[in-house]
């Protein structure tokens, strides 16, 4: 079981990852709408593991994924990728991002993702 935070700034996303993660016995700690708020839940909750949406307002996830790194380079960090970003991915990747889920979610490739990396 480990604490997840959620950070995207779509509702629906956040309540869709939430019911996958919660379903697979996982505690959500908090969640985030932009990368700014993130990074700042991040330093108050310390997660396990951070869900990070790469298109967001105010700080996107790239950002918020170098900030987070330079606090923790434990906490496993997923990028959340909508179709057609491989720039994106690439560069998320150099800068410590564990692994991707891209949207829509398939609940069952959402769960494996998080279990290989908490195993």
């Amino acid at each position: 079981m480990a604490k997840v935070l959620i950070v995207d700034d779509s509702r629906t996303s956040r309540k869709m990852l939430r019911n996958v993660l919660e379903n697979n016995g996982h505690v959500i700690v908090d969640e985030a709408m932009n990368g700014q708020e993130g990074v700042q839940k991040f330093q108050a909750c310390k997660p396990d593991l951070v869900t990070l949406d790469i298109t967001m307002p105010i700080v996107d996830g790239v950002e918020a994924l170098k900030m987070i790194r330079a606090f923790s380079s434990d906490v496993k960090i997923v990028m959340v990728t909508a179709a057609g970003q491989k720039s994106k991915m690439i560069e998320c990747i150099k800068l410590g991002a564990d692994e991707f889920i891209t949207k829509p979610y398939e609940p069952g490739e959402v769960a494996r993702v998080v279990e290989s990396l908490l195993s």
